[in-house]
């Protein structure tokens, strides 16, 4: 079949096929903004279903369907380069030559698969249609190349896993108050979604399957990911190593990443790699959306730039299957679904090491520990002693405590220690 011909069978098949179902998400994508909308993120993360729920929104405005051009450039009966682009602007004017081009909305999913993609787009929004509608996997490449040709035009979005109020409403279970939580019934409901979200994390179709299918799905994700989004985009050369590294960086999650040990770890079995390619990878694990790293909190911003990172991965269930995670290290999942909920708030996160430790300052003011369980001296002083020790630092008055149930204040050193549950932090009832 002659390309252009394809493209009309896939803009026909759009408009002859009903909408996939779906269940809303809580993020508010404006539908007519007059700017290029870029929705990026980690790969299915939900993405796709986000441009369903903004088409059906159009739907029901009354947008007809017809105006609507939906292009998924991971079907796999497209091989195109950019020259080949233009053909779908030929095969839709085609089909509909009583069309206005300035009235047609169009929807271009994971578009980065094809080289120079940014100059077509730049020329449909300079000459035809303000409504465009653009998805990718790959933050450095969307951002970099937005930034030097779209310039001006773009607003855009990262669509992370579920929330933890998603995760309920895809479980079909609904908050309707905050005093709901202190219903027996309700909170029981809470604590088992709790357990299942801390494990298995937030990919959307995930929470659909049984244990067993979501550790072969979740694998089956990560598989692809390290394919198509590490090695194949960055022509990785040297795929032990590159998974030996994401390895040890789920091994040290929640810890600070030394890149030089894993190198020293490296040379000591014989393995000849560069410094540099290990920073490489990490650049790479973060432009895939597979992990987001912290700055230790300095004084000056050259201080902060030279200290040592955290590594925290996007998603819990991509992280279980990496690593998988005994009940006796569900300190560490419930850290780094914490960390995934303040990043979803705010960019603005660091974490505080000195004498003791903090685990997370966001917006420069707020110290935050996470641990599972509240109910032993040892811990409630190693955590006091680093939340109070960083207070000091920010000149703070008050800090939280996240645990996964327990609940408690305290004041200290005249700090206000606010011990939460962790189900009320990612219900949005504290902070």
């Amino acid at each position: 079949m002659k390309k252009k011909d394809l493209f009309k069978t896939i803009i026909r098949e759009f408009h002859n096929t009903k909408l996939p179902q779906y269940i809303p998400r809580t993020i508010n994508i404006p539908a007519a903004s007059g700017k290029i909308i870029t929705l990026v993120g980690q790969r299915r993360s939900g993405k796709t279903y986000m441009l369903y729920q903004i088409i059906d929104n159009l739907l029901t405005s009354k947008i007809s369907k017809e105006n609507i051009v939906f292009i998924n450039f991971e079907d796999e009966r497209l091989e195109i380069n950019k020259t080949e682009l233009d053909m779908i602007l030929q095969a839709y004017r085609e089909l509909y030559p009583e069309k206005n081009m300035s009235d047609v909305i169009f929807f271009f999913d994971e578009i980065q698969n094809v080289d120079g993609w940014e100059k077509f787009i730049r020329r449909i929004y300079d000459t035809l249609s303000k409504n465009i509608f653009i998805t990718g996997s790959n933050s450095k490449l969307l951002g970099q190349e937005i930034a030097t040709a779209l310039r001006g035009r773009t607003l855009q979005y990262e669509v992370l896993p579920l929330s933890f109020i998603e995760f309920l409403t895809f479980k079909d279970l609904h908050i309707a108050l905050p005093q709901d939580v202190y219903d027996s019934k309700i909170k029981a409901q809470l604590i088992n979604a709790m357990y299942e979200y801390i494990q298995w994390g937030g990919l959307p179709e995930i929470v659909f399957h049984q244990q067993d299918m979501k550790v072969k799905i979740l694998q089956e994700y990560f598989d692809v990911m390290i394919y198509r989004d590490l090695i194949e985009r960055y022509n990785v050369r040297d795929i032990f190593v590159l998974k030996y590294f994401i390895k040890r960086m789920a091994q040290s999650v929640t810890k600070p990443l030394s890149i030089n040990k894993i190198f020293n770890e490296l040379k000591s079995q014989g393995i000849k790699v560069g410094k540099n390619t290990l920073y490489e990878f990490l650049e790479y694990c973060e432009n895939a959306f597979l992990i987001r790293k912290i700055n230790k909190h300095e004084k000056s911003v050259v201080k902060t730039q030279l200290a040592e990172k955290k590594v925290y991965f996007i998603d819990n269930g991509i992280l279980q299957a990496i690593k998988f995670f005994e009940r006796e290290d569900y300190g560490i999942l419930l850290e780094n679904i914490i960390f995934r909920e303040l990043y979803r708030v705010t960019k603005n996160i660091h974490f505080f090491k000195d004498q003791k430790e903090c685990d997370f300052i966001i917006n420069s003011i707020i110290p935050i520990q996470v641990c599972f369980a509240w109910d032993d001296q040892k811990t409630k002083k190693r955590e006091t002693d680093g939340l109070l020790t960083c207070a000091k630092r920010l000149h703070a008055s008050k800090g939280y405590v996240v645990t996964f149930d327990d609940e408690d204040s305290i004041i200290m050193d005249g700090c206000t220690i606010n011990v939460v549950p962790a189900y009320k932090l990612l219900l949005g009832m504290v902070l």
